[in-house]
Formats: structure tokens, sequence, C-alpha cells
């Protein structure tokens, strides 16, 4: 690819802020009269591909920006590629040509002022050609282009031409040019994708297929001015007294003329002025000029942005306008903003080795329970606006406070970043494109990296739900895992230009080198006394991580990643069928349709050891996948469980936060997301949810046995060694700012007898923002069973029949939380009837449900919802026990049928709902 070329190009400062136009400002949309071609291999230039007038060449697109799997599935030339082998047969379509073509003609007069051409993301290597003309050689996905155009160069009609090479092809290339690099395991694409900015997961990733998606993905526009803001730049600071200031600097395109002064408004969100300036323009370097502003607040002028649920999400609007010497606004901008204080605290523990890792937020120490975010979508485009709104939704609803935005995607669209300041949501944001390998360090690539990290720092420097940049994931793991040449490049960004970038463009928020770091060597990623860890022993099942149950020990300091994989929920596994002959066939576990749509290496012996040593195996597909569904939620309940107990007071902060792979999925796969397609929430999901509440009761059941072995200390044996006795342990965890006056209340269930035979209280006072122990002691057995042994009375240990329930309780008696231990392994258990009770009240909505004996995992469906948000429950997959009547709210229900599955009958079961 040639990239001589002589029209200014940079990359294009805030894209994506929307500008109001005046009179000598227009912002034209390009998004029309679009069509799209596959590059014919029988033409020498490409420019002769215009004149193609035969009826299959090109095609019109179905909407823009545009992305070509989507255009060829709208045009029935494959199938989606989420559907039957469509996306490993038709890998040819990332390694193709493609073209798009436009004609525009430009709303403002050609001789009216300067005109830029604006690309905010093309997909990836493209030449673009204006009238013939070459005007850009674009080589990287996650960076917006401009190009200002000379005044020859536009016409009263103009022809667009954007010519994309296949990224696949081009990596090869390069790695044959600079070498082969280490990048991952096999699961995870070609390694040549080091060399191109391009999303890594569209190489393959082991949750998701490789899918090398091409097009202008974001929007391309004309923007013609005479004079104009070129970046509006936006400090909201908030000092260690939460003092709050405001310092500003709008810089004006070089050509801009007649601007002589620049007004600030700062305006709340019910459109109250809070103060206001007027600025004369300073000249810096001829013909550039800019204004810098800086403010101070009192005390009542400004309120702090608060994380969700300790405190109100107050955001500000900052509007820059320059004007002409008469007054007349000539341009202007906006930026929203939020005042809120963020450190990362490392410091010593008063009880333990190691330092903390914890963020403070306006000087409030936050435990961080929350997930790893994916694009949400392989095709791009066809994620909208209310998709990244409803998805962020449910992160909040799940009671989840931070979202990490994973290096092997996207830097996400302004809504999610909008969204996330209006939720609440924190955002632990890493540089994309840096994600499981040993990426390359030479002239070109720094060059091209340092350009596209200064752009899109300085696009997401104003929103206050960011509180730490992160420079890769995984890639120090990697030189680690590997213990071979301890190289690795790209330091050179991790240590050295991503840190300088972020004290430049976001004074004030943490950088972090990578996820996960820390430990007395540069490379050392598994110390769980210092930094952040990404645990993965119990999935890979590697010692001492087996178990699930294990969870407990493996807490490091913040726990950055961390997941189980699971079947998705019916509706998904059923969409997997479609367009699929005999598929009767292949509805069973171990089927060719069920491995296709698991890309994790091993997939079946890691699952193997986690099912069999947990659950009774079924060859019913249906309930196999209920099975892996109540397995995952139990794996992440419990990890949720044990690490935010960890959570004790000041400098006591063992675990500062767990953030779960992952919150959402990009194809409809088996993997580690807590929703699945079309938002379909998982069992995993509700667990999860009643964990990450700011009150929490948690119960831990640990098995004396005969002697020393190595399996799970919750499990029961029956086998070469026996169960002597058991313990439990009881905690409450308060996340709120304020203390808690409660009652621990316990109760004893046989399993045998079918009864409750002890119920205990223990009043308490749990502080605020910690978690606190309430009792240890012996599991009281039930009643004694007399067997005769040699003539002699001897009482067998029976715990292994009893189901702990707890509940918190507040002074006047309404349920705070609640917990169901059970006895393990869920295997042996013969679950009585639980004979299971609805009542919906007569607002329709809200869901009474009681049972006479305890189940495990109640999960509530609708046969033949379309969609995962049709039916909205607050609460799902519950555990009920006996004279405890849980009340779940449930929208949208509107007198349909509602289906029950449970551990111990996981098929779907319709329930009679009584009305009253």
């Amino acid at each position: 690819m040639d990239s001589t070329i002589s029209q200014q190009v940079t990359a294009s400062p805030d894209a994506s802020i929307q500008v109001k136009m005046s009179q000598t400002s227009t912002l034209q949309q390009i998004d029309s009269g679009w069509k799209y071609k596959e590059r014919s291999q029988n033409v020498f230039n490409v420019l002769d591909e215009l004149n193609d007038a035969s009826l299959s060449a090109w095609k019109p697109v179905t909407r823009f920006p545009s992305e070509i799997h989507a255009e060829l599935v709208a045009t029935d030339v494959m199938p989606h590629p989420y559907k039957a082998e469509s996306d490993t047969d038709y890998q040819w379509v990332g390694e193709t040509e493609w073209l798009y073509a436009t004609t525009f003609k430009p709303d403002a007069r050609l001789d009216s002022g300067v005109h830029d051409l604006h690309f905010d993301g093309l997909d990836t290597l493209c030449t673009v050609f204006l009238n013939g003309e070459k005007i850009l050689e674009a080589n990287n996905m996650l960076l917006p282009y401009l190009v200002r155009l000379q005044p020859t160069q536009l016409k009263d009609e103009n022809t667009l031409l954007l010519h994309f090479h296949s990224a696949k092809i081009e990596a090869k290339k390069l790695e044959e040019e600079y070498g082969k690099r280490r990048a991952g395991s096999c699961n995870l694409g070609d390694p040549s994708r080091v060399y191109v900015r391009k999303a890594q997961y569209h190489w393959r990733w082991d949750w998701g297929p490789e899918v090398m998606t091409v097009g202008p993905w974001r929007p391309i526009y004309l923007r013609t001015y005479s004079a104009a803001i070129e970046s509006l730049t936006v400090q909201a600071k908030v000092d260690q007294n939460l003092n709050m200031s405001l310092n500003a600097s709008a810089r004006l395109c070089e050509t801009s003329v007649g601007a002589r002064s620049a007004s600030f408004v700062l305006i709340d969100s019910e459109g109250k002025v809070v103060k206001s300036s007027s600025l004369e323009l300073l000249e810096t370097e001829p013909p550039t000029y800019e204004t810098h502003l800086s403010w101070d607040f009192a005390k009542d002028e400004t309120e702090l942005w608060w994380p969700v649920n300790y405190g109100h999400q107050t955001l500000y609007t900052l509007r820059s306008r320059i004007h002409a010497k008469d007054g007349t606004i000539l341009d202007e901008k906006s930026k929203r903003v939020g005042f809120r204080r963020v450190q990362l605290i490392q410091e010593p523990l008063v009880d333990a080795p190691g330092t903390t890792f914890l963020f403070e937020v306006n000087n409030q120490r936050i435990f961080l329970g929350g997930s790893n975010w994916v694009p949400c979508n392989y095709i791009l485009t066809n994620a909208t606006p209310d998709t990244y709104k409803r998805h962020l939704q449910a992160v909040k609803d799940g009671n989840q406070n931070c979202v990490r935005v994973w290096s092997g995607g996207i830097y996400e669209p302004d809504i999610f970043y909008d969204t996330c300041d209006e939720l609440g949501l924190l955002v632990w944001q890493d540089f994309c494109g840096f994600a499981c390998g040993v990426y390359p360090a030479h002239e070109s690539f720094v060059k091209l990296v340092l350009t596209e990290a200064e752009a899109n720092v300085a696009k997401l420097a104003h929103h206050p739900c960011i509180i730490v940049w992160c420079g890769n994931n995984e890639d120090y793991q990697q030189i680690n895992q590997w213990k071979e040449k301890r190289e690795l490049p790209a330091r050179l960004f991790y240590e050295d230009v991503f840190p300088d970038i972020v004290k430049r463009l976001m004074p004030g928020v943490p950088y972090w080198p990578g996820s996960p770091y820390g430990g007395k060597e540069w490379y050392e990623t598994e110390d769980l006394t210092v930094g952040d860890v990404h645990e993965w022993h119990v999935w890979c099942n590697v010692a001492p991580g087996e178990y699930y149950q294990n969870y407990d020990i493996l807490a490091g300091r913040f726990v950055s990643e961390f997941g189980l994989p699971s079947f998705p929920c019916k509706p998904t596994v059923d969409f997997w069928f479609e367009q699929r002959p005999n598929q009767g066939n292949q509805r069973y576990p171990q089927s060719q349709v069920v491995a296709h749509y698991c890309r994790s290496g091993s997939y079946e012996r890691r699952f193997s050891i986690l099912m069999n040593e947990n659950f009774r195996i079924s060859s019913d597909l249906e309930v196999h996948a209920f099975l892996t569904q109540v397995m995952q939620a139990e794996g992440l309940g419990w990890a949720y469980r044990s690490w935010r107990r960890n959570w004790k007071g000041r400098g006591r902060e063992h675990t500062a936060g767990a953030l779960v792979w992952q919150t959402n999925d990009a194809w409809p796969a088996t993997e580690q997301a807590l929703t699945s397609l079309k938002l379909f929430k998982k069992p995993s999901y509700y667990v999860t949810s009643r964990e990450l509440s700011v009150l929490s009761i948690g119960l831990a059941r640990k098995i004396k046995k005969n002697r020393e072995n190595d399996r799970p200390r919750q499990f029961y044996e029956f086998g070469a060694f026996r169960n002597v006795s058991a313990t439990l342990e009881v905690w409450a965890s308060n996340f709120t700012v304020s203390p808690v006056q409660a009652t621990a209340e316990i109760s004893y269930y046989d399993l045998k007898t079918e009864q409750v035979y002890r119920t205990a209280t223990h009043h308490i006072t749990i502080p605020p923002n910690q978690s606190v122990e309430i009792y240890e002691g012996t599991v009281e057995p039930p009643p004694p069973t007399v067997a005769r042994l040699a003539e002699r009375q001897v009482e067998l240990e029976r715990t292994h029949t009893v189901v702990i329930h707890a509940r918190l309780l507040d002074p006047s008696g309404k349920v705070l939380a609640r917990f169901t231990n059970w006895p393990e392994p869920y295997k042996f258990i013969d679950f009585p009837a639980p004979q299971i009770k609805l009542r919906l009240q007569s607002d329709g909505t809200t869901l009474k449900v009681e049972a006479k004996n305890p189940a495990k995992c109640v999960f509530f469906s609708v046969p033949g919802e379309q969609t995962g948000d049709e039916i909205k429950w607050s609460d799902n997959a519950v555990d009920l026990f006996p004279g405890d009547v849980q009340t779940i709210t449930v929208e949208g229900l509107n007198g349909r049928e509602v289906a029950v599955s449970r551990l111990g009958a996981e098929r779907p079961i319709a329930m009679p709902v009584e009305q009253e």
C-alpha cells in the first residue's frame, strides 16, 4: 500500500463530539447513496471499478455505517456468521478486497471556507480516493482520521471510493518482514494479529469465532467552516479536601478567521447556568489561536459525581463558543463532565503481607464488584445505542459498580461512556489492541500507536466514569507463563508511552501497566499479595484450583478476571439449530453443533472435572445445559461471597475488587458471560447480583474428615474418606456508608425427616463499608439417628442431610438478605418435592414464591420469550426454604405461562400461578 499522500492527514480530534453549527460552520453526514462490491481481480486500476455497470457488481448498502458481513447477509450471499458453520465456511470474506463508493454534493459553497473530511472509523486497511485522487491510506481501525482538502479537490459533485485491503493477508506480510511472535494459545487466532491495529478478537478468541470484519464502521462526514473550534479540553478537578475546580482550553482550527473572543458556560442537568466567562483569544503559533479557562467553585456551587450506591451522578455541560468582533457566534462545542477524585491506593496491610490494591473515589474506599466487557457484537454496526443502554442497565441492575473495557476489543462509542456516567458505573479502561501477545515496537508501529493512544485518551478524558487506564491484557502474563525469553518490546508502551499520555491528557487518573501485573520481577503476574491477578486456575483445572470450592483461597488483592463457562439460556441453544438439517440428531451434549459453539481449549475435559465432581451427569441436552448454568452460578457466587468477606475495614482490605469474565457475549456461545444472546440472563447473573447487593449474608461449611486429603473442604465423603463433623461460619457484608442494626437468623432443615429442627438468632451491628464475622461453631446435627453395631449404641454423623438457611433481618423484621447453604456435592442429594406455590398479586407484577421443602436454584422462564428483557425478573435462580416467602417483581408477564426449572428437576415445567 502506498503511504505517500500530499494532503494533510491527522487523527480526527474530538471526532464524535456533537457540534452545533452556525452560519460559518456546517457538518454534512455522508451516509447516503453508498454501494459496495468485491474487488475484481481482472481490473488492474481500482478506479476503473467505478465504471463496472454489470448487474451483479455494485450493490446498494442496506445501512451506513456499514460492515461487509452485514451486507452479505442482507443480500443472502451468506448466512449470518452466528448460524450453522458460516463463520468457518466464509473465511474468504476476510481474505478478500472490498470496495465502497458513493457520490455527494457539498451542502456548503465550495468557496465558503475550509473543508475537512472526517473518517471516524475505517476497518482497517483502506485506501481512500476522492474524485480519482488518493487522499488517505488508513491502517488503524481504532483511530479516527481527518483529511484537510485543498480548494481544488472538492467539486459540485464528488465521488468517494474506499478500497479495503485484507487485514489478515497484510498481517502475514508484516510477520514475514518483522518476524513471527507468540500471541496466546491456538484459541486466540493467528499470532500475526499483533502487527495490525485491528480489534484483536476479530482474529478469534477462546470465546468467539474468527470474523474478519471490513468496512466504514463509523460515520464519515464533511465539515466546512471559516472559523471553528478544533478541540475542547476539560479537566474537572477535586482536591483532597473535596474542593472542586475546572480547567478548560479551546483550540481553534489553524485556518480560522474572524474569531476574536471565546465564551464558556457551565450548565447543570436542569439547564441552569452555574458559571460563565468571556475571554480574549490568544495567538500562539500563528495562525493558531486558543484560550484557557480556570474556575474555582465554592462548596455549594457544584456537587460531586459519585459511583452507583454512593451518591448522585451529578453531571454538568461545559459549552464553549467562539465569537466574531460583533459578538456573532461562529462555532461551539460542548462536553459533559462530572467532578470526582480517584486514587489507586497501594499501602501495607495491618495483618497480612503485601499491599492493598484499592480505589478511592472522593476519599471513599470502594470495593469494585463488576465484570469485564467485550464488544457486544462481532458485526459492530449491528450494535445500536439501545443495545448499549440495555446491556449497561443490566450491569447496574445486577448490582455491579464497575466494568472493565478489555484490551482485545475496541474503544467503545460515546453512548457507552455517556451511559456509564449517567448510571454511576466505574470504568477500568484498557488501552485497546494489546491482548495476549508479544507486540512489536519498531519505529512505524510506535508512531502509529502513539497517534492512536493520544487520540483516544483525549476523546475520553472528560468522562468521570473512567477511574484507571491499563496498558494491556495478559501480555506480561504471557511472558511469565511461557518461561522462555524474557523479552517484551511493547514494554516501551506500557511503562513509558502510555503513562506519559495519561499524565498529560487525563491528569489525576491512575495508570496501571498491565492486567494482571505485580511481583518482584517485571514479568511476574501471580503474586496474590500485590497488584491485580487473573484467576483462571479453576476453569483451567490447575492446582490448587481444580474445584470452584477453592476460590476463597485463590483470592488476590484485586481479581480483575475470573470466570466459569456455561451453556447459554434455552432460546440461544435453540438458535444454534436453526437452518440445520436433522437438528434433533444433534441435540446432545457432545454433538458437533455443541462443539461448534464452544471455542475454549480442552473444554470437555475442563467441564467434565467440574461437572462430574458436583452434579449427576445427563445426556439430555436441556438438562445438561441447565446443570452447567448451576455450576457457573455456584462457582461465581462463592467467589464473590468469599472475596467480599475479605473487605474487613481500613487496613484489612485483603481483596478490594473482583471483575468476573464476562458480563456480555459477542456471539451465541457456551462461554463465561452472565448473559447470553439477546440479553437472556443466566442463573449466574441473578446469583452474582445477590452477592453484590449492598447488604449480604454469607455461610461456609467445612467438613472434617477422618484423615488428611486433597478433596474440597466443603465435600462430604462416602468412599475412602469418612466424615467426622462439620463447622459453620457466618458473616455479613455492609457496603453502605452507615452502620446497620440487624438480626442474623440461622435455620436448620433435615432432608431426611423433611423438617426444620432448629433456629438460632444473633443480634449484630455491621459497621459501614466492610464485612464482619458473626458466628463460628459446629453444625448441629438433626435429632440423633441410632444404629445397633456390635450391641453398642452408635450415633451416626449426619449433617450431610442438613440444609442451613440464613436471613438478615432489620429491626422491623424486613428481610435484608438471605442465603442457603447446602450439603455438597449436589450429586449425592435426593431433593424432596418442594411443593412450590406461586401467587401473583393484584398489581400484576408482584409474585409471592414459597415452598414446603427446600429447593435449589429455582429458575423462572416464560416459553416463547424473544429477548432477555421481554420479561423482567427482579430476582431469579433462587433457593427456597420453608416458611420464607420471597417477593419477586416481574414485568411483562401479562398472564403468560411460567415455567420452573430447579436442581433435581432441570427441564422446565409449567407451574400454575394463583391470582390474588
